[in-house]
């Protein structure tokens, strides 16, 4: 090797270490500056719960009356539905963002051919993106919050925990999405992803309490990561914080690193096959 050849030449020719976040930082960036360029797409991920809390939170829960969750304190339709949107929101903004986005950049941008051809890993990429869609359903999940709070319908000072939260879940369901894109075939495919999201929003106590299940669905309903995001954001807002918490953010950690993991190799598969 010539005693002139610089450092960065060396990266791109051998990558010296296998993940750096200053590396996957240069592809939120990346996202950010495209973000900006289309806000109003961006924007427009919003108002899809604030919509569900206006018709079914407001509306139907004038009709509806109280509802008494699993943890025994009574709270009205309004102040139970909210918190299970907060973490709807963190689940679809990253979901959409990690399949929809990536399988787009992966198939027919080939936007990973030209990042390969930088320092960037396809480790980098896959620990990028994943930021990335995590941050978009923290950005939704911190303006629904705040609609929450002007509504009044935030009753803890534990809520200030529901951001982290939330950002806990977007990471679970970013990593799992993205290793989920690495396998679709077409946009044929994105049927499944429909199957899997449609359920999780609407049987995982988003609108109505676990006990109105027959048992053999409330064990189904509570091995979901949704219904663990939801127990996780709920208890946080109305104040029922207990142990039971710490087990549903450790099953998020968990589905996240182990999504991470497998979308990282897969990815690199792929990328350089």
């Amino acid at each position: 090797m010539s005693a002139r050849t610089s450092p960065s030449l060396l990266l791109r020719v051998v990558p010296l270490y296998p993940l750096s976040p200053r590396r996957a930082g240069t592809l939120v960036h990346r996202n950010l500056l495209v973000a900006r360029r289309n806000w109003v797409v961006f924007a427009s991920g919003f108002f899809e719960p604030f919509f569900y809390l206006l018709s079914i939170g407001v509306g139907i829960g004038g009709l509806v009356g109280d509802v008494v969750p699993d943890g025994g304190t009574a709270l009205s339709y309004q102040q139970f539905v909210a918190p299970a949107l907060l973490a709807s929101a963190a689940m679809n903004g990253a979901v959409y963002d990690a399949v929809f986005n990536l399988f787009f950049k992966l198939r027919y941008a080939k936007l990973y051919d030209a990042v390969l051809a930088t320092p960037v890993s396809a480790a980098d990429a896959a620990v990028g993106e994943t930021v990335w869609a995590l941050l978009r359903g923290a950005a939704y999940s911190a303006a629904f919050l705040l609609v929450m709070l002007v509504l009044g319908l935030v009753g803890s000072w534990w809520a200030v925990l529901a951001l982290p939260a939330a950002v806990l879940i977007g990471f679970a369901f970013a990593a799992v999405g993205l290793a989920a894109t690495t396998f679709l075939r077409g946009w044929q495919d994105f049927e499944f992803v429909q199957v899997a999201v449609l359920p999780l929003f609407l049987f995982s106590t988003t609108f109505y309490p676990l006990s109105t299940y027959p048992r053999p669905l409330q064990l189904v309903v509570e091995c979901t990561p949704l219904y663990h995001g939801i127990e996780l954001v709920r208890g946080l807002v109305t104040g029922a914080v207990g142990w039971s918490l710490l087990g549903s953010a450790a099953y998020l950690l968990v589905m996240g690193l182990a999504g991470l993991a497998v979308g990282a190799r897969r990815l690199e598969r792929l990328l350089l096959s």
